[in-house]
């Protein structure tokens, strides 16, 4: 008899074991299903929000560059005083704060973009400084002169950081 009741227990509680493995297998998956559908609405919702602030994000930093293009810089910024040391450093100080003004827009950015805009920014400042220490750079406007002329040469450096930009953005699309 005792024998028939633990025949009887197993044959009872074997498929009870079986129905709340199933079920808790489905409900695990439903959990998983769900949780994976609510991230991708929560990841759908943020790029609607944070693509605005990214495509402002780059607008500002080609309105950088087209700021620190030597050319524009030039005629955007006049000599105060015919002191070539004097608008050298004018110069530079009016790249540094652009680039201060827009430090926030890195978060953003691609590290990568973000590098080539900052090695443009350095290269911009070192072809100003390396104008200013030639012998024939004497004055200020002789400054202008030798920046101006060295650049229709070559490409700005702020060129290529925007051809950078331009392409990113058409990966964004």
């Amino acid at each position: 008899m005792e024998s028939e009741n633990i025949l009887n227990l197993i044959f009872f509680a074997v498929p009870s074991l079986i129905t709340g493995l199933i079920a808790y297998y489905f409900f695990k998956e439903h959990t998983k299903n769900e949780d994976g559908r609510r991230r991708f609405l929560l990841h759908k919702d943020l790029q609607v929000h944070a693509l605005p602030l990214r495509l402002q994000a780059y607008e500002r930093m080609a309105i950088f560059l087209e700021r620190i293009t030597p050319a524009r810089l030039l005629i955007r910024v006049t000599p105060k005083s015919s002191n070539k040391d004097d608008y050298e450093s004018l110069l530079i100080a009016n790249i540094e704060e652009e680039f201060e003004h827009n430090l926030a827009q890195q978060i953003y950015l691609s590290s990568d973009c973000w590098n080539i805009i900052t090695a443009a920014k350095n290269a911009t400042i070192q072809l100003i400084r390396k104008a200013s220490l030639l012998e024939k750079t004497d004055t200020a406007n002789k400054l202008r002169e030798v920046v101006l002329t060295e650049m229709m040469d070559k490409r700005a450096p702020s060129d290529a950081a925007l051809s950078f930009i331009k392409q990113e953005i058409k990966e964004i699309w």
